[in-house]
């Protein structure tokens, strides 16, 4: 077993140390809304399953959860659905590709999405939400992230989830694809509407991280005692975080760091060390790749720090 960390100035040395990173990164500009952010900004929280949680830097800070929440609808998706449903529609392969990429829908035989971590996968993931209207399809997600982190105030950023959705024209064209295929089969309008406010749900750092510990505790609150997630669920969400959750850089992030992950281009990580701790990041300055530069500093020093990487021994 690693240390656990022990106070907020511990994390906040981290912060201070991680920080002089953001400057190697740019915020995101093609989402108008998220270009107005602060590259600067980071800050980290850390959930144990006791309860104790420390934090440093600018918690009160929110972010949304953009790419994140593909692991979250993938959750709801598979305890609704279950495993043989979804994965006839997408795969479970990791792609060097961008998030963004449509190069392998036309390669591949059948044309369905390597995995839900890609966007073309998210999309067909959320498409699999049931509900009346896209109205009752996002309450569903809401309902269950509020249940994630036990705060019923989660919401969504009407700004970010309206520029979103006036600038997903390359997330049209991934649904029309998909449609013409007939992996999904819905009004393309209605999933880019769904999808946007999926990616504009907001919360803060510590919220992620009590999200994360969920996970990594295999699905258990055990501060309420409540199974959120099956086990099994949980289980295939943590592996997708390990094989596809760093974008096009997971690889290199299991060797550095070695924690299930997942990022969004707003600058937000959320880790969980299975059986140990859920870890809640955002730092809006991000690399190429589009991960947060500070984010992935600062997981590097605690994983070393605190012995979180899931492959040591």
């Amino acid at each position: 077993m690693g240390c656990q960390c022990r106070s907020n100035d511990e994390l906040q040395q981290l912060v201070d140390e991680a920080k002089k990173y953001a400057s190697n990164g740019t915020v995101a500009d093609y989402i108008p809304a998220l270009e107005k952010a602060n590259p600067e900004d980071l800050s980290v929280a850390i959930y144990y399953p006791d309860g104790k949680g420390y934090c440093a830097g600018d918690v009160s800070g929110k972010m949304t959860l953009q790419s994140i929440s593909k692991v979250l609808t993938l959750a709801l998706v598979l305890m609704e659905k279950g495993e043989d449903y979804v994965f006839s529609y997408v795969g479970k392969e990791p792609t060097g590709d961008p998030f963004n990429s449509i190069a392998k829908l036309e390669t591949n035989k059948p044309s369905k999405p390597l995995n839900p971590m890609i966007n073309a996968g998210a999309l067909t993931v959320t498409h699999m939400i049931e509900g009346a209207s896209v109205t009752e399809r996002f309450e569903r997600i809401l309902h269950f992230i509020r249940e994630l982190t036990q705060n019923p105030n989660i919401g969504f950023n009407e700004e970010v989830a309206r520029s979103e959705y006036n600038t997903a024209d390359l997330n049209r064209s991934l649904s029309y694809f998909l449609k013409q295929h007939h992996v999904i089969n819905e009004d393309v309008e209605e999933l880019i509407e769904l999808y946007s406010k999926q990616c504009a749900i907001e919360m803060d750092s510590q919220d992620l991280a009590r999200i994360g510990c969920v996970l990594a505790m295999n699905g258990k609150d055990l501060l309420t005692g409540r199974q959120i997630i099956p086990g099994d669920i949980a289980r295939i969400c943590k592996t997708f975080m390990v094989t596809c959750g760093m974008y096009n850089a997971s690889g290199e992030f299991a060797i550095n760091v070695g924690i299930p992950a997942k990022s969004g281009v707003s600058g937000g990580i959320m880790g969980a060390v299975p059986g140990k701790c859920g870890i809640g990041i955002y730092g809006a300055a991000l690399d190429e790749k589009g991960n947060s530069v500070a984010g992935i500093k600062i997981l590097e020093m605690m994983a070393k720090k605190y012995s979180l990487s899931m492959f040591n021994l």
